[in-house]
């Protein structure tokens, strides 16, 4: 870091510029940008928004402060597209392959990984028919939702999570999480949902052939609320896309971004997952909003 302090010999100490400066220097002749700022505790968003000062001539110095912003808020879960509907969202206005190069050279790269489903022709359910029949497309809220379980297993302990997710908008309307994958869960799941959605249509609720799904207490339930019960064919996912797809989503960007110290920890990471996927988590099929400011434009 000589380079920054002779620069700032005349001013006391280094200022942030040169300390920006100076970095990308060491950046120039090979060195690991991000751990030259890790060593000096510089965020990758004002590193860039002191370089963008220093090269005046960048016609885009703002937009790139603004994308490495929206980056990182995401925990770098956004790739080019999703950071492009977002600055169209703030009224940008910029050509998405713009974004995508601007992304490349400030070596901004989604660390999400993508996950694929196989399956293979089953058989049809005896509890209930196959009644949505891969017709995944809802023409409004609230009128055709599929849950299913997923496990975690984090430093020798499990969790579940049962949720209820809306095929309109890929909404969660409500989850459970809980140690153990019983019962209880599915129903105080279905109880949530009942206390949150005043549920005055025809509304399909898809599964898969789950135990829980095929109890009498479930099924009276849906059927005392009025709920349509549509079952999988056995043994395959693809009957069950849109919960499959939710679960390939949230373990991508919260499940394999790190390593949970706890169980605990992942339970409290997840619920604020599922609030930011809700919330604040834009999708391309949705306009490049979130699946809650989707449904508010339609309701």
């Amino acid at each position: 870091m000589k380079k920054s302090e002779s620069l700032s010999r005349r001013k006391g100490s280094p200022s942030t510029q040169d300390w920006a400066q100076a970095i990308q220097g060491l950046r120039q002749k090979g060195h690991d940008l991000q751990t030259i700022l890790r060593i000096h505790g510089m965020a990758r968003s004002t590193f860039y928004y002191h370089i963008s000062r220093i090269n005046s001539t960048d016609k885009y110095a703002d937009i790139r402060k603004r994308i490495v912003d929206i980056f990182e808020a995401h925990h770098k879960r956004y790739g080019y597209r999703r950071v492009y509907m977002q600055l169209l969202n703030e009224g940008y206005l910029i050509n998405h392959k713009t974004v995508q190069k601007l992304m490349a050279e400030m070596h901004l790269k989604s660390k999400v990984r993508k996950v694929k489903y196989k399956s293979y022709k089953g058989e049809v359910g005896r509890i209930a028919p196959n009644v949505l029949n891969r017709d995944f497309k809802a023409e409004k809220p609230y009128r055709k939702w599929a849950t299913d379980v997923t496990e975690f297993k984090i430093e020798g302990k499990k969790a579940y999570l049962s949720p209820i997710i809306d095929m309109f908008n890929g909404e969660i309307i409500s989850y459970t999480i809980s140690d153990s994958p019983d019962l209880k869960m599915v129903m105080d799941m279905i109880k949530k949902a009942q206390n949150k959605v005043n549920i005055t249509g025809e509304l399909i609720l898809h599964s898969d052939q789950g135990y829980h799904y095929q109890h009498k207490q479930y099924q009276m339930t849906l059927k005392k609320n009025g709920i349509i019960q549509s079952m999988s064919r056995k043994g395959n996912c693809l009957d069950n896309a849109v919960m499959e797809n939710f679960f390939g989503i949230m373990k991508s960007e919260l499940l394999y971004l790190k390593k949970f110290k706890s169980i605990s920890e992942f339970k409290k990471e997840l619920t604020e997952y599922i609030e930011y996927y809700n919330n604040e988590r834009i999708k391309l099929k949705l306009k490049g909003k979130s699946p809650v400011k989707y449904r508010t434009l339609y309701t």
